[in-house]
Order: structure tokens, then sequence, then C-alpha cells
């Protein structure tokens, strides 16, 4: 093995002298069109050093590596392995807590019910529909031509008294004649009895944010008790109104009912059944624990209703991260409000389809989450409303371990610092940070999703490649460079659906030229495969090329965009 690391270092070497000769060629050619001394000077300067370049040996090039190596880079990495470890216990624990506590809740049966008071809104012959809170249901949407029939018509079709519900559509589509075509549904249903606004606005300020706050302006609005969101792709079933309201009319420190999502297109590709279990995770792990423990978790933008007073006095919608939705719900907590999340209540949406869509969709979230933990770290310190204990579960494990340190550990060890330790084999790589820990997380991942265990696999390799895209993201939140407030609206595909669910699991995206490949996982593809190939042919007291062989091929996939589908919408 020692004799081919130095056949390699032999022939970068004589690569290298090639160079320099050429190199000094050409400035002793230069020199002799000039006379000046200087110059005499700088061909003697370049004499000597042609000559020392000579003298060195292949052996000297490879032990001056050696020395190199084992002096500073070794040393810089262990660096950077040990933070990582810490990080990674830190990700651990975290998971392993919020588990048991998602399990605990599904194992002793727990409902909301139970924690809180829920009946059911009675008929009062006297009253009549007055016994009914007055709710506004706001439909944020931007050229949403693919789904705005279907949002509309569902939130048409809830469930309640017609006097005591409006429906707002906020309409920032920059389409001429999809704007009408909203308009015109709007007034269809107006037709119909349904007591709908449609509202426009002259830009885009603020994009979903200024949407949701001018629609808070009218006066209409500012008469809600409550207000329920639905992004343009959700569609709840009828009795979401009459299985929400209950809790927020007989507890009056609960701010937010949450429900779960669903997803129509899960099984279109094996990009939407990967993202259908992250999403899972989310929603039967973090949110579930979180609302059992602190009655705290994120508002997911969509599917929640809030009530109208404790958006006004958490000082109403903000657009200065692009998570408006987690900025509010972090604001009314220091207030003193409560949340409530509901597991059994599902609302259907849509997946993004390709995966571009979504990786601008991480990008927004991770990026807007770690952008406002920057900016509200602070106000979270100073709190008065809020007790130690959930201070320190705001800071450290909403905050920091789970939107800084896990799109941090993920990639810089398993994408940087394993391949590259293939190549320093100085560093050391304890065995319960890059076994253990993963195959606990793993685990600790695979119970919550049982039906799913074939898909563990490609789960692990996507997971590992959008790590590429979530550091990035929180990097470029945390110190607010130029794309920090970027946001791209996810396409849909809306009825759309029924025509492309026969797809293949992995399908080629039929888009432009430019967009069919990604030049950073191809980058990082051939970076790991050239660590990979370097483990397997030269060996040492590492083994990881199996490893690094399926990361490369995974990246490969991904940057040459075979994953999901894309359905490129023509309207005529």
């Amino acid at each position: 093995m020692e004799a081919w690391r130095v056949e390699t270092f032999l022939t970068l070497s004589l690569i290298l002298t090639s160079m320099l000769s050429s190199a000094s060629a050409t400035a002793i050619t230069s020199t002799t069109t000039t006379t000046t001394a200087s110059n005499g000077d700088l061909l003697s300067h370049l004499s000597t050093f042609h000559a020392m370049v000579h003298e060195i040996t292949p052996d000297q090039v490879y032990s001056m590596w050696l020395t190199v190596r084992a002096k500073a880079i070794a040393p810089a990495l262990q660096m950077v392995v040990w933070m990582c470890m810490v990080m990674s216990v830190m990700l651990v624990v975290e998971a392993t807590y919020m588990a048991l506590v998602s399990l605990g809740v599904k194992i002793i049966g727990w409902k909301p019910e139970k924690q809180y008071k829920w009946e059911a809104i009675g008929q009062d012959e006297e009253k009549g529909s007055s016994a009914y809170p007055l709710v506004l249901v706001q439909i944020p949407m931007f050229n949403e031509i693919e789904v705005y029939k279907l949002s509309i018509g569902a939130a048409c079709g809830l469930t309640w008294p017609s006097d005591r519900i409006i429906i707002q559509v906020l309409d920032d589509s920059t389409d001429p004649l999809i704007k009408d075509l909203v308009k015109v549904e709007c007034e269809t249903w107006a037709s119909k009895g349904v007591n709908i606004k449609y509202c426009e606005r002259i830009d885009r300020k603020g994009f979903k944010a200024g949407a949701l706050k001018k629609g808070m302006e009218f006066p209409y609005a500012q008469e809600c008790d409550y207000v329920v969101i639905f992004d343009a792709d959700f569609q709840p079933e009828p009795d979401y109104l009459n299985r929400t309201v209950p809790f927020l009319i007989h507890n009056p420190k609960i701010a937010l009912v949450q429900a779960r999502w669903d997803f129509v297109n899960y099984s279109m590709s094996l990009l939407t059944r990967i993202q259908k279990m992250s999403l899972d995770y989310h929603f039967k792990v973090e949110q579930e624990s979180g609302s059992a423990t602190f009655a705290f978790f994120s508002f997911n933008g969509t599917a929640g209703v809030w009530r109208v007073s404790a958006i006004n006095e958490a000082g109403g919608w903000k657009d200065r991260t692009t998570v408006e939705d987690m900025d509010l719900a972090v604001r009314a907590t220091l207030k003193g409000w409560k949340f409530l999340y509901i597991n059994e209540l599902r609302v259907k949406s849509e997946l993004p389809t390709t995966f571009k869509a979504y990786c601008r969709q991480q990008h927004r979230w991770v990026c807007g989450a770690a952008n406002l933990f920057r900016k509200m770290a602070w106000d979270i310190i100073v709190a008065t409303e809020v007790s130690l204990v959930k201070k320190f579960y705001m800071l450290y494990s909403f905050f920091l371990v789970r939107r800084v340190v896990a799109p941090v550990v993920s990639f810089v060890l398993y994408c940087l610092v394993l391949p590259l330790s293939v190549l320093v084999p100085e560093v050391y790589l304890p065995i319960w940070g890059v076994a253990y820990i993963p195959t606990t997380l793993l685990f600790i991942t695979a119970i919550r999703h049982p039906k799913s265990l074939h898909l563990m696999p490609f789960w692990i390799l996507f997971e590992n490649v959008m790590s590429l895209h979530r550091i990035k993201a929180a990097m470029v939140g945390l110190f607010e460079t130029a794309t920090f407030n970027e946001w791209i609206v996810t396409k849909k595909v809306g009825n759309n659906l029924k025509d492309t669910l026969d797809i293949p699991l992995l399908e080629k995206s039929k888009t432009k030229l430019r967009d069919k490949i990604n030049l950073s996982e191809l980058g990082f593809s051939a970076f790991l495969f050239f660590c990979a190939s370097y483990n397997l042919a030269f060996g040492g007291t590492n083994s990881y090329y199996i490893n690094l062989y399926m990361q490369a091929t995974a990246f490969l996939v991904l940057g040459f965009n075979y994953v999901g589908t894309c359905y490129c919408a023509s309207f005529h």
C-alpha cells in the first residue's frame, strides 16, 4: 500500500515539476525581451527555484505531506470530530426525550379531551345561531391555478351557521387571468349564499404574512372571535370547526388548536413517500410531545385555529422572517398563551412533487427558523410570563438543537468529517459516535413508521443529501446573508393528481436543461466517490467505502434530478 502511495505522490510530483518547468521557460522567454536589472534578478531567482524543485524527490514530497497531515490537518479535524460528538449527543438525547413522551402519550391513551374541557356547541332555540362564535377563514394564495377551486370549495363546505362564518380569500396573484378565475369562483359561491370576501393587494409586501395582516385589518375580521388559516392546497373536512373551536371556547388560555396534515399525493413517487415519513415524524413526535408537556410547539402555518385576541396581544403578523407562523407562535407563548395539537384531526394537503420545489420549501423553513432564533433569543431570555423551564425548552430544545445543531452535525459529521477521515487516518472517530448514535436515531424514527421500514435506506440517503441544503439554509438564516428572506411559492399539482398517480417511483423530471442538474450535488458526489475509492484502494484503520459509495450514488442520483416528478401545467 505504501508503494502505491509513493507512486501516487511521484506522479503528482512529476506533474508539478513539469508545470514549474513550463512556467520557468515562459518566464525566461519573457525575460529575454527586456534588459532591466530587475528582470535579470527575477530570471536568476526562477532558475534557482527551478533547480531546487528538481532536487526534491518524491519521497521527500510524501514525507512533507505526512508531516503536514499529522501536525496541522489531523489536529484541526480531530477538534471538529469532538465538536460533532458533543452535538450528536445533544441530538440523540433530544430525540430520545421526544420519542419517549410521544410513546407515553400513545401507551396511556392520552387525549386532548382528557386534559382540556371540550363540549359540543349545543343548539339553543333562544340564541339560535348566535350560540356559535363568529369565525373567519383565511385562504392566502398566489397564482394557485391548480388548487384554488379545491381550497375555496372545502372552506365553503365547512359545517357552521352561514351567518357566523366569513370566508376570506387573500389573493396575491400576479397573473391577471388567474386573479379573474379566483374572483369568479368567489362570486359563484357568494351567489349560493356563502359569506365570502375576495381581497387583493397592490403588491406582495411581506408575502404570506403581509396578506394575513392585511386581511385582519378589515372591520369584519376584527369582529371575529377566531380565525382559521388554510393554505391554498388544504382541504378540511366539513366537521373541522366543530372539532376544534370548542377547545377555544371552554379553555380561555388556549390560543391555538393545530390539526395534523394528511397528504393526497404521498404515493406519487419515492420523493413524496420520503417526505411523508419526515412530516409524520414531525407531527407524531415533535408536535405531540410539545403539546403534551409544555403546551408549546410551532404553528404549522395552516390547518390551525387562532384566537384573534391572542394574535393581537402577540403583536399580529410580522414579515421579518420566512416563518411567520413560528414567529407568531413564539411571541404568543411569551405572552403566556398555550397551544393544543390534535393528532386525530387531519387535513388533506399536497406534498412538493419535484426535488427543487422541496429544496426551496426546506430552505424557507430552515433558514427562517434559524433567523428567528437569532432575532428572538434575547426576548425569550427576558420574558416574564414564561417559566424558567419553558424558557430552557424553547431556547435549547426547540431552537438550538432542532434548528441549528441538527442540520450542522448531519452535514459536517457524515458528509465532511467521515469522508475526510479516510484521507487523514490519524483522526480518531469513536464508534459510539459514528455507529451507535445514528443507529439509535434510526430506531427512534423507525418505531413510529413500522409500515415504512422498507423505505428506511432511501430515507437515510435522501436525508444525507438534504443535509447539504439544510446547513446552508441554517447558516444563511443565522448570519442573515442576502437570501435570508427569500420566498418562493411551492408549485402545486391539484386536480392534475389523477393524471399523474401512475408515475414510477423514480422518474426523470421533465424540466428545462438548466434545471436538469444540481451542481452542488454532483460536486459532492465526485468528492465522495474519490474518498470511497481512496479508502478501498489504500485501506487503513477505517473502512467506510461501502457507506461512502452509497452516499455518493445518492448525491449523483439527485444531482441529475432523477427523483420525483414534475407536472408542468399549461393554461390556455
